[in-house]
């Protein structure tokens, strides 16, 4: 399994409604609100076959009131 984050940057007001729709898809290994820039970072595990493009598209389908998304692909945990 590899992980990888997205931050994501939801409607105004949506933060708790998106962080819930993806709680409820259990598609999320961990969801956090945070501040700044981006309201939500979330985190994901995939197989390693597995597309983080079709992943993120098919997320994206599933998940109303998310404006923009910032992904972290990760390399190696120490």
């Amino acid at each position: 399994m590899r992980p990888f984050f997205l931050m994501i940057k939801t409607e105004l007001g949506k933060t708790y409604e998106v962080a819930d729709k993806i709680a409820e898809l259990e598609i999320a290994s961990e969801i956090y609100s945070i501040a700044g820039e981006y309201d939500l970072l979330v985190k994901f595990y995939l197989d390693q076959e597995q597309d983080i493009g079709r992943y993120m598209s098919d997320m994206f389908q599933k998940v109303s009131g998310i404006r923009e998304t910032n992904t972290i692909i990760t390399h190696h945990v120490f």
